[in-house]
Protein backbone atom coordinates (compact mmCIF):
# COMPACT_ATOMS: atom_id res chain seq x y z
CA UNK A 1 0.00 0.00 0.00
CA UNK A 2 1.95 3.08 -0.94
CA UNK A 3 -0.99 5.40 -1.13
CA UNK A 4 -3.79 6.35 0.65
CA UNK A 5 -7.47 6.50 -1.56
CA UNK A 6 -10.77 8.18 -0.78
CA UNK A 7 -11.98 5.15 0.92
CA UNK A 8 -9.46 4.46 3.19
CA UNK A 9 -9.16 8.01 4.35
CA UNK A 10 -13.22 7.46 4.97
CA UNK A 11 -12.49 4.66 6.66
CA UNK A 12 -10.23 6.88 8.64
CA UNK A 13 -12.07 10.05 9.58
CA UNK A 14 -14.79 7.10 10.59
CA UNK A 15 -12.35 5.55 13.24
CA UNK A 16 -10.82 8.67 14.55
CA UNK A 17 -14.93 9.49 15.37
CA UNK A 18 -15.46 5.84 17.00
CA UNK A 19 -12.18 3.90 17.24
CA UNK A 20 -14.80 0.78 18.23
CA UNK A 21 -17.19 1.15 15.20
CA UNK A 22 -17.88 -2.21 13.84
CA UNK A 23 -16.70 -2.84 10.04
CA UNK A 24 -20.44 -3.69 8.77
CA UNK A 25 -21.45 -0.04 10.38
CA UNK A 26 -17.97 1.62 8.47
CA UNK A 27 -18.93 -0.84 5.02
CA UNK A 28 -22.42 0.78 4.84
CA UNK A 29 -20.89 3.83 4.79
CA UNK A 30 -17.93 3.55 2.27
CA UNK A 31 -20.16 0.79 0.45
CA UNK A 32 -17.75 -2.07 0.63
CA UNK A 33 -18.21 -5.33 2.56
CA UNK A 34 -17.55 -5.86 5.96
CA UNK A 35 -14.19 -8.24 4.87
CA UNK A 36 -13.32 -5.87 2.39
CA UNK A 37 -13.23 -3.43 5.28
CA UNK A 38 -11.48 -5.50 7.25
CA UNK A 39 -8.70 -6.21 5.21
CA UNK A 40 -8.46 -2.25 4.63
CA UNK A 41 -8.27 -1.56 8.24
CA UNK A 42 -4.88 -4.25 8.32
CA UNK A 43 -3.51 -3.18 5.60
CA UNK A 44 -3.60 0.66 7.36
CA UNK A 45 -2.39 -0.94 10.30
CA UNK A 46 0.37 -2.98 8.41
CA UNK A 47 1.68 0.31 6.67
CA UNK A 48 2.27 2.11 9.77
CA UNK A 49 -0.70 4.48 9.03
CA UNK A 50 -3.11 2.89 12.19
CA UNK A 51 -0.33 2.05 14.81
CA UNK A 52 -2.82 1.45 17.73
CA UNK A 53 -6.49 1.67 19.09
CA UNK A 54 -6.93 3.65 22.17
CA UNK A 55 -9.94 4.48 25.06
CA UNK A 56 -10.49 8.59 24.82
CA UNK A 57 -11.00 8.41 29.02
CA UNK A 58 -12.98 11.54 29.94
CA UNK A 59 -10.79 11.87 33.24
CA UNK A 60 -13.49 14.54 34.62
CA UNK A 61 -15.54 11.77 35.77
CA UNK A 62 -13.01 10.36 37.86
CA UNK A 63 -11.16 11.64 40.57
CA UNK A 64 -8.37 11.96 38.97
CA UNK A 65 -6.56 14.98 40.48
CA UNK A 66 -5.78 18.37 39.04
CA UNK A 67 -5.53 19.02 34.75
CA UNK A 68 -2.36 21.17 34.37
CA UNK A 69 -0.24 22.11 31.71
CA UNK A 70 3.63 22.39 32.08
CA UNK A 71 5.99 24.11 30.18
CA UNK A 72 9.81 22.61 30.95
CA UNK A 73 12.45 25.21 29.07
CA UNK A 74 15.62 22.20 29.07
CA UNK A 75 18.89 22.44 27.73
CA UNK A 76 19.01 21.35 24.27
CA UNK A 77 21.19 17.94 25.32
CA UNK A 78 18.55 17.02 28.17
CA UNK A 79 15.29 16.90 25.45
CA UNK A 80 15.20 12.94 24.68
CA UNK A 81 15.63 11.67 27.69
CA UNK A 82 13.03 14.33 29.78
CA UNK A 83 10.77 13.19 26.54
CA UNK A 84 10.94 10.11 27.76
CA UNK A 85 10.61 10.07 30.95
CA UNK A 86 7.55 12.13 30.92
CA UNK A 87 6.36 9.91 28.45
CA UNK A 88 7.10 7.21 30.63
CA UNK A 89 4.76 8.72 33.65
CA UNK A 90 1.10 7.61 34.45
CA UNK A 91 -0.33 10.77 35.46
CA UNK A 92 0.77 12.13 32.01
CA UNK A 93 -1.68 12.45 28.82
CA UNK A 94 -0.31 14.72 26.32
CA UNK A 95 3.63 15.46 25.85
CA UNK A 96 4.77 17.61 23.17
CA UNK A 97 7.84 18.89 21.91
CA UNK A 98 7.96 22.52 20.44
CA UNK A 99 10.71 24.32 17.97
CA UNK A 100 11.99 25.96 20.65
CA UNK A 101 13.02 22.25 22.40
CA UNK A 102 10.47 23.09 25.17
CA UNK A 103 9.03 20.10 26.95
CA UNK A 104 4.71 20.37 27.15
CA UNK A 105 2.60 18.45 29.12
CA UNK A 106 -0.77 17.70 29.71
CA UNK A 107 -1.17 15.81 33.11
CA UNK A 108 -3.25 15.06 36.29
CA UNK A 109 -2.09 15.65 40.02
CA UNK A 110 -2.93 16.13 43.61
CA UNK A 111 -3.81 19.51 43.98
CA UNK A 112 -1.88 19.42 47.23
CA UNK A 113 1.40 17.79 46.04
CA UNK A 114 1.94 19.54 42.58
CA UNK A 115 5.74 20.27 43.03
CA UNK A 116 6.43 17.13 44.84
CA UNK A 117 4.72 15.17 41.73
CA UNK A 118 6.45 17.37 39.05
CA UNK A 119 9.03 16.46 40.73
CA UNK A 120 8.74 12.83 41.05
CA UNK A 121 7.80 12.65 37.00
CA UNK A 122 10.66 14.88 36.09
CA UNK A 123 14.45 15.32 37.49
CA UNK A 124 14.24 19.40 37.99
CA UNK A 125 17.96 19.93 38.43
CA UNK A 126 17.58 18.84 34.74
CA UNK A 127 14.97 21.87 34.16
CA UNK A 128 16.32 25.48 33.42
CA UNK A 129 13.05 26.75 34.18
CA UNK A 130 9.13 25.54 34.34
CA UNK A 131 6.11 26.88 34.54
CA UNK A 132 2.76 25.27 35.46
CA UNK A 133 -0.89 26.14 34.78
CA UNK A 134 -4.08 24.56 36.15
CA UNK A 135 -6.61 23.42 33.01
CA UNK A 136 -9.58 24.79 33.31
CA UNK A 137 -11.19 22.71 30.41
CA UNK A 138 -9.55 20.13 27.96
CA UNK A 139 -11.19 19.23 24.60
CA UNK A 140 -9.35 16.78 22.32
CA UNK A 141 -10.90 16.54 18.61
CA UNK A 142 -8.29 14.48 16.01
CA UNK A 143 -9.77 15.05 12.81
CA UNK A 144 -7.78 14.20 9.34
CA UNK A 145 -9.53 17.09 7.57
CA UNK A 146 -6.48 18.81 5.44
CA UNK A 147 -4.18 15.94 6.16
CA UNK A 148 -2.50 14.56 3.58
CA UNK A 149 -1.24 10.71 3.42
CA UNK A 150 2.18 9.67 2.34
CA UNK A 151 4.10 6.81 3.52
CA UNK A 152 8.22 7.61 3.50
CA UNK A 153 10.90 5.41 2.02
CA UNK A 154 12.55 3.50 4.59
CA UNK A 155 15.64 3.94 3.25
CA UNK A 156 16.09 7.60 2.07
CA UNK A 157 12.72 9.33 3.45
CA UNK A 158 11.39 10.46 -0.05
CA UNK A 159 7.90 10.06 -0.18
CA UNK A 160 6.44 6.72 -1.38
CA UNK A 161 4.21 7.09 -4.35
CA UNK A 162 2.97 4.51 -6.67
CA UNK A 163 5.42 3.48 -7.94
CA UNK A 164 6.96 2.92 -4.78
CA UNK A 165 7.55 -1.12 -3.04
CA UNK A 166 6.38 -2.45 0.38
CA UNK A 167 7.70 -5.78 1.33
CA UNK A 168 7.95 -7.47 4.53
CA UNK A 169 11.78 -8.05 5.94
CA UNK A 170 12.27 -9.52 9.94
CA UNK A 171 9.05 -9.22 10.31
CA UNK A 172 8.50 -5.63 10.07
CA UNK A 173 6.43 -3.87 6.64
CA UNK A 174 8.57 -1.41 5.30
CA UNK A 175 7.99 1.01 2.81
CA UNK A 176 10.29 2.20 -0.16
CA UNK A 177 10.27 4.71 -3.09
CA UNK A 178 11.67 2.76 -5.44
CA UNK A 179 13.94 -0.81 -6.22
CA UNK A 180 17.26 0.71 -5.56
CA UNK A 181 16.35 1.64 -2.35
CA UNK A 182 14.51 -1.12 -1.41
CA UNK A 183 17.93 -3.16 -2.38
CA UNK A 184 19.82 -1.01 -0.40
CA UNK A 185 17.85 -1.00 2.28
CA UNK A 186 17.84 -5.10 2.51
CA UNK A 187 21.57 -5.49 1.81
CA UNK A 188 21.77 -3.55 4.86
CA UNK A 189 19.50 -5.80 6.71
CA UNK A 190 20.75 -9.26 5.64
CA UNK A 191 24.62 -7.64 6.77
CA UNK A 192 23.39 -6.59 9.76
CA UNK A 193 21.91 -9.93 10.39
CA UNK A 194 24.86 -11.55 9.40
CA UNK A 195 26.85 -9.53 11.79
CA UNK A 196 24.52 -10.55 14.67
CA UNK A 197 25.64 -13.96 14.20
Amino acid sequence: MSTLDETDVRILELLVENGRRSYSDIAEVVDLSPPAVSDRIERLRESGVIRRFTVDVDRSQLRAGVPVLVTLELPADAVDEVRDDVVAADPVEHVFVTAEGDVVFHARVRADAVREQLDQLVDLSRVDDYEVAVVGDVEWSPALGGAEFALSCAECGNTVTSEGRSERIGGERYHFCCPSCLAQFRERYEQFEADAT
